[in-house]
């Protein structure tokens, strides 16, 4: 006998308790309920396998613990979409192995082209001061933690002048140093959900001039480059301040450009939740740099991130037929456990 009430699917989510505040939102609750989408607290302290039942997963959670977990709840519920692979996020932990995945990107490069800025990891104190050691890098540089595992450490930054400033800083080792490229002071954050690309502009460090290299300040620390560093950091709580930079009038890479980007990731990576910053070399004008991959970022920073997210989830758990879920299945666990 057939239920008079239409089935309802259930989306567990494991986030930290901050991640969650941000993310889980009145607003995501009631859309995602209106679509027959149930948002489901996975309780931290008790085992996965005891609870549900589940349609998804999505997790931002680390750690060999939490991973055994999902493996676990995997086995026993095969059918269950997990969101995303921990091996594929932990990529994301690497600032060098993060970005390598760009330069491998087999994307035709036409009027616009893309890359990385040239970096290199510093393991040892006594190679900050060798100058042969910087390998032909260039001053001004970023320099930021090797580990990106969204601590607050992993935030701490420097924008270093010249190699006094370098030296001066007490760097806990190791780190990468990137070559700054003046960017016209705009960073553009494009925003991954499944094959949804948004790409919004954000402030960015000032350009650096040749005079300014030569000054006595020696570095600038912050903690994130989307942020000028003066600027007050309470201002990232405010949503009009957001609102504000996406409607300021820069010149906005091409749509197709940064889409076929933002997918070719997506697939080199094997994830479905995700943003990166991108800048545009000023010297160049139609050379784009990517300096950062971010797993799960802050979506709700995002227009209209609640509708975009419950059509993701109504696709992950409402696939058009039985075999495009059974192959979105297969796909995440082939790249997970």
């Amino acid at each position: 006998m057939m239920s008079d009430h239409p089935r309802r699917f259930g989306i567990g989510y494991a986030l930290a308790p901050k991640k969650q505040q941000s993310f889980i939102q009145q607003s995501l609750i009631n859309l995602a309920k209106e679509r027959g989408i149930d948002l489901i607290r996975i309780d931290l302290s008790r085992p996965l396998v005891d609870q549900g039942p589940f349609d998804c997963i999505i997790h931002k959670l680390y750690g060999p613990a939490w991973k055994k977990q999902l493996e676990e709840y995997s086995s026993k519920h095969p059918s269950v979409c997990i969101i995303d692979p921990p091996d594929a996020i932990e990529r994301l932990h690497n600032r060098i192995s993060m970005l390598q995945v760009v330069a491998e990107l087999q994307i035709p490069q036409k009027t616009e082209t893309f890359g990385i800025p040239k970096q290199i990891v510093i393991y040892d104190s006594s190679a900050l001061s060798d100058p042969t050691s910087l390998d032909g890098l260039n001053f001004p540089v970023i320099v930021k933690p090797l580990v990106a595992d969204g601590s607050a450490k992993s935030h701490k930054m420097a924008l270093v002048f010249n190699r006094d400033g370098l030296l001066k800083l007490k760097l806990k080792l190791p780190v990468v140093l990137q070559e700054f490229i003046n960017h016209g002071g705009v960073i553009f954050k494009v925003y991954v959900v499944g094959e949804y690309v948004k790409c919004v502009t954000r402030k960015s460090l000032p350009d650096i001039s040749e005079e300014k290299l030569d000054t006595t300040e020696c570095s600038l620390s912050f903690s994130q480059v989307s942020n000028i560093p003066t600027q007050d950091r309470s201002e990232d709580k405010n949503e009009n301040y957001y609102e504000i930079m996406e409607i300021e009038e820069v010149d906005m890479p091409p749509d197709s450009f940064i889409t076929e980007i933002a997918r070719g990731l997506g697939r080199a990576m094997g994830l479905k939740l995700f943003n990166f910053d991108v800048i545009r070399d000023v010297k160049v004008g139609n050379m784009y740099l990517v300096i950062d991959i971010n797993y799960f970022p802050g979506y709700a920073k995002m227009p209209d991130y609640e509708t975009v997210l419950t059509d993701f989830f109504w696709e992950i758990v409402h696939p058009k037929n039985e075999q495009d879920k059974s192959e979105a299945i297969k796909l995440v666990k082939d790249s997970c456990f």
